[in-house]
């Protein structure tokens, strides 16, 4: 019997399918062992100058026992053990520490064998058990490098801001970077002043009863700043009295070729902008479409395509839509970042391209989010085959005395991959045929007061978008680092846009005052640089976590030593403690939420519940307040203050009456 072993129970099923009854298939139910979860786990031996050992204790996982026994049990009958877990540098490590445990249960002369594969379908499993290797432990190493890191970070920072911030607080090498760049933001939008301009443009018509619109652009060949209502005034007035006449028309033909496929980064940014769904939540339906076999991995870096998909897709591009459709030669993408030569595998696609998203239904209890998710990416793939979309665009000048006044206007002259796409065409406006000298009929003059607006805070797509700019953790990553930060109450979701919570900035300016290094950008993607080097067998993983600790534990004895204690900003309410009568009650931040308390803690211990009500709104059934609450799993939404007797809630923030909702 030949014992294959995958994480997921969904696996086991998928390979089923494929593999003949000499092979039983039994998952480890992901990791089955790490360092202790109650304390360090790692013993430091200093061998030399900068130069230390690093010896793990290794522990089977809470709740893995019965697992691990049955996988021994199984292991002692087989006469091959092929770990087939995932393939990246998690994967790789599951492998070894299975092999590791199983080791002695094994009977004499039983190898253990590694496959890999990119896709759950006959052809490449079949060709990865043809092809077996070792477990490449470059790939470990660079994973429990990265798993020592995280813990030095964590198990020795952690304790000094129990101390110097708060009690419960914990500290994460790349998590704290990254609350450092919503504190930043945050930062930016409290001290931005908006500026005043106005908006001015006309309705026209030609001869022929043809409307447009144009704006202004030019005042006396300058560009124009209209940036009060009285100089607004002056310019309606004049546009008002004007007479207009086409000064020039230009026609140009605009190509805009397709995206390339999805890489995990990009995967997980298009179903945030698309579904408004979490990092966390696209990784979870992936990996449910990967292990089913309907996709391929999905964490990659990687932009390539295989020719035999390639293929595929070009056909079915030509079979669905017709041959104008089909690009003239193959299109081939190459990632701008690095990538590590052991995880260079394909771009995320799907397995069979021939299964459209009409015809695919997903499984289990996720139908709807696979659904979703598979059409994305199915779209996405056969894009990056077809032809360019074509556009004519068309540009038009007009001249009102002083005044220059410009519109623009496009129409689609061929759909090419934008026929999946239908609706980012968006509604332009056409411009009509006109010509130089051509007077046109003002029908009406539009001014509006605008205000600059600040930097927009992130949102899941533009934190990852940003952290991946950085160099700061690595696609599979950027979901558990997302997670993690909202978890401790570092950072909140509002109306899908994160917000710097009190103890995220407390603990932000204590880290960046008595750790720079550590929480400089640069040196975070330098440690990832680091760990791919380690991965592609060029860096040491020890030499390389002796440099770091060398430095980072000096560190650490002097600001547990010298720095001073920071408070986390409270937020006053105006009213007495009623407990000891002397303190004020403020509002705040907990690993929980908001909460009230006495300004006077510790001395005093009153704490009560918050609410948050939100100002000027009353509830539409009832016309009670509204407050704002969370769901259990911590998604925010409005509710009447009246619950249960009044039901009425909502996942966006009503609005006063009179107010326009504008983008955070």
């Amino acid at each position: 019997m030949r014992l294959v072993i995958v994480e997921s129970p969904t696996k086991t099923k998928s390979l089923s399918k494929y593999l003949g009854s000499d092979f039983k298939i039994m998952a480890s139910m992901g990791h089955v062992r790490d360092l202790p979860e109650s304390k360090f786990g790692i013993e430091i031996k200093e061998k030399g100058k900068a130069v230390y050992d690093f010896i793990p204790e290794y522990k089977v996982m809470k709740g893995k026992d019965e697992q691990v026994s049955l996988l021994e049990k199984e292991a002692k009958k087989a006469s091959e053990i092929i770990l087939a877990s995932d393939p990246d540098r998690e994967g790789e490590a599951i492998a070894w520490h299975v092999s590791s445990l199983l080791r002695s249960s094994l009977k004499k002369g039983t190898e253990v064998k590694r496959i890999t594969f990119h896709s759950i379908t006959k052809e490449a499993i079949l060709e990865a058990l043809d092809n077996p290797r070792q477990v490449d432990m470059n790939l470990v190493n660079a994973q429990q490098a990265r798993r020592f890191l995280d813990r030095l970070v964590g198990y020795k920072l952690s304790p000094i801001l129990w101390k110097k911030v708060r009690r419960g607080l914990s500290a994460g090498r790349v998590q704290s970077v990254a609350v450092r760049l919503i504190v930043e933001r945050e930062r930016e939008i409290q001290k931005f002043k908006p500026v005043e301009y106005w908006e001015i443009s006309a309705l026209v018509t030609t001869k022929n009863g043809k409307a447009f619109e144009i704006q202004l652009a030019k005042i006396d060949n300058k560009k124009a700043v209209v940036n009060s209502g009285e100089i607004a005034g002056r310019v309606v007035s004049d546009l008002e009295k004007g007479e207009y006449e086409v000064s020039k028309l230009t026609k140009t033909e605009r190509h805009v070729a397709p995206h390339p496929p999805f890489k995990t980064s990009t995967l997980q940014q298009a179903a945030a902008n698309a579904f408004g769904w979490s990092a966390k939540r696209t990784m979870n339906v992936a990996q449910r479409l990967y292990e089913q076999g309907d996709i391929t991995y999905h964490r990659t870096d990687s932009l390539n395509l295989v020719d035999s998909a390639i293929d595929q897709i070009r056909k079915q591009i030509e079979s669905e839509y017709g041959a104008t459709f089909v690009s003239n030669v193959p299109r081939v993408y190459k990632a701008s970042g690095k990538v590590v030569a052991q995880e260079a595998h394909e771009a995320v696609r799907p397995t069979n391209v021939s299964v459209t998203p009409g015809a695919y239904k997903g499984q289990d209890g996720m139908m709807a989010d696979q659904s979703k998710l598979y059409s994305l990416i199915w779209r996405r793939t056969v894009a990056c085959q077809m032809n360019d979309a074509i556009f004519d665009d068309t540009g038009v000048s007009v001249l009102c005395g002083k005044y220059l006044l410009t519109g623009n206007g496009n129409t689609i002259k061929f759909e090419g991959w934008k026929k999946l796409f239908p609706k980012e065409n968006g509604e332009a406006q056409i411009i009509p045929e006109v010509i130089a000298g051509e007077k046109l009929k003002k029908e009406k003059v539009l001014s509006e007061q605008k205000f600059t607006q600040p930097p927009a805070r992130y949102n899941d797509a533009s934190l990852i978008r940003e952290l991946e700019k950085r160099g700061i953790g690595r696609p599979s990553t950027y979901a558990a680092i997302i997670s993690t930060i909202q978890d401790r109450r570092y950072v909140e979701q509002r109306e899908r846009r994160f917000f710097a919570t009190s103890i995220g900035e407390a603990v932000t300016d204590f880290l960046m005052k008595n750790f720079p290094t550590e929480m400089e950008y640069e040196f975070t993607a330098k440690m990832e640089d680091d760990l791919d080097l380690v991965a592609d067998g060029k860096e040491n993983w020890e030499k390389m976590l002796s440099n770091f600790w060398d430095t980072f534990k000096d560190r650490l004895a002097i600001v547990d030593k010298e720095s001073a204690r920071v408070a986390v900003p409270t937020i006053s309410t105006g009213k007495k403690c009623p407990e000891c009568k002397t303190g004020e009650v403020v509002i705040r931040d907990g690993k929980f939420g908001k909460f009230l308390s006495c300004d006077k803690y510790p001395e005093c211990k009153y704490t009560d519940q918050y609410i948050e009500y939100v100002d000027g709104v009353t509830c539409e059934k009832c016309g009670k307040r509204v407050v704002l609450k969370k769901t259990k799993t911590g998604r925010d939404f409005y509710g009447c203050e009246d619950y249960p007797n009044c039901t009425w809630a909502s996942w966006h923030k009503p609005q006063q009456k009179g107010e326009v909702e504008t983008a955070s």
